[in-house]
């Protein structure tokens, strides 16, 4: 049985690094240009070489986003970048219009490529096409079904890879115009507003200002707003059908939020592909993902047409856990590790130590002491550094405690 990959977002260097540390094969990350997720810090052509040169070291893969829907203007700037990203000696780069797959072939042959989901590849003869063309994969769009993806398959000859978390564009495989006629803000183009998070409610026509609520809670409603995507209790069934590549989707999430995804992930895999006949799903798999910042979860189209795919009722994000702050290193000297703080926490507070590559564990803070030394009672300042005398861990470890 081949083991698949599991792709992780890379929204900046920290993440790159963080997922690679905590189980990922490989990562994409998007340049300043030319990329779906304008909002995320992504790479500059000095990160992006210095994140490949630290993948290759761990064996891990990276795959530059250049998905944008291109208009004339991005072709002047364009080959001098992929001419680059060949120097650097990216893995893959993924891309979803026919100009810029052109453009990919003529100036950088050397780098495979891999069709984004934005392509909308939906069934085996498209696949097929792309195949032909020379696409070394296709992510393929999210509204397919499991036996769909498995005649893709058994059809094709092309490495297929389907997002499995995250979240879901409420337009057809992410192609919106929400943001741009709200906010002339382009989401094909990577500068999405996020339209569909906001809440609505109805109007008819001949009763201006009177809004109707659907399914009515206090502040509106969020019938735009996809559910979260959750397969990690189906990773049998994606491994049977011939999926190479696992997508985790967040390249604007946190390190919290890549850590926590890319560990369970890793650990389900793992777990079915060493020994697939004593396999048998754990529940901590699904709490440890339940612990970031997430809407309600979904298999979305996996089995079929979803009953319920957006926000109707109630609040929109759930958070049992704070991320409170990540280890940067450990004092010897002084036997204490090195936090960077990214939530306020107190001395005498119990948080959850989530490491790498270890069982988590429960540690209730003795002390802790500022940059120069003093004894404080909590960490109010964003990122500030502080030093709490625990048991040495390795760097990236997250600290988080529960929401109150």
């Amino acid at each position: 049985m081949t083991r698949p990959e599991l792709l992780a977002p890379a929204g900046d260097l920290e993440k790159l690094k963080v997922a690679i540390i905590y189980g990922a094969d490989a990562v994409y990350v998007g340049g300043k240009n030319f990329g779906l997720r304008a909002g995320a810090g992504n790479l500059s052509i000095d990160e992006i070489r210095e994140g490949v040169k630290f993948a290759h070291s761990q064996g891990a893969k990276v795959y530059v986003t250049v998905n944008i829907f291109a208009h004339n203007q991005d072709f002047k700037e364009l080959p001098e970048y992929l001419t680059a990203l060949q120097e650097i000696n990216v893995d893959a780069v993924i891309v979803s219009d026919p100009g810029v797959f052109t453009l990919v072939r003529e100036i950088s042959p050397n780098i495979p490529i891999h069709i984004s989901t934005q392509a909308n590849t939906t069934n085996w003869v498209s696949a097929r096409f792309w195949s032909r063309l020379g696409a070394e994969r296709i992510v393929l769009a999210r509204e397919l079904n499991i036996e769909e993806i498995k005649e893709i398959n058994e059809r094709v000859k092309i490495d297929i890879e389907c997002f499995i978390h995250g979240a879901m564009c409420i337009s057809y495989s992410g192609r919106c115009l929400l943001s741009n006629y709200f906010t002339g803000r382009d989401a094909n183009r990577g500068d999405c507003a996020q339209a569909c998070r906001w809440r609505y409610a109805l109007v008819e026509e001949k009763r201006p200002g009177h809004y109707l609520p659907i399914i009515e809670e206090d502040r509106g409603t969020y019938i735009l707003s996809s559910l979260d995507l959750c397969l990690i209790e189906y990773i049998p069934q994606l491994v049977q059908a011939g999926v190479k590549s696992f997508k985790i989707e967040g390249r604007m999430k946190s390190v919290h939020y890549v850590a926590s995804v890319v560990k369970a992930y890793r650990e389900a895999i793992d777990s079915y592909i060493n020994s697939p006949e004593n396999y048998k799903f754990n529940a901590r798999w699904l709490e440890d993902i339940a612990k970031v910042s997430n809407r309600d979860y979904t298999t979305g189209f996996l089995f079929g047409k979803p009953e319920q795919s957006a926000h109707y009722a109630g609040e929109i994000y759930k958070r049992q856990y704070s991320f409170v702050g990540v280890v940067r290193g450990y004092d010897q000297d002084k036997k204490m590790a090195v936090v960077e703080q990214r939530n306020r926490f107190f001395v005498g507070d119990e948080l959850e130590v989530f490491l790498p590559r270890a069982e988590s564990y429960q540690f209730r803070i003795p002390a802790m002491y500022n940059e120069v030394g003093k004894e404080i009672s909590s960490a109010p300042h964003p990122q500030q550094i502080l030093y709490i005398p625990f048991d040495e861990v390795p760097p990236y470890t997250m600290l988080r405690k529960p929401v109150i």
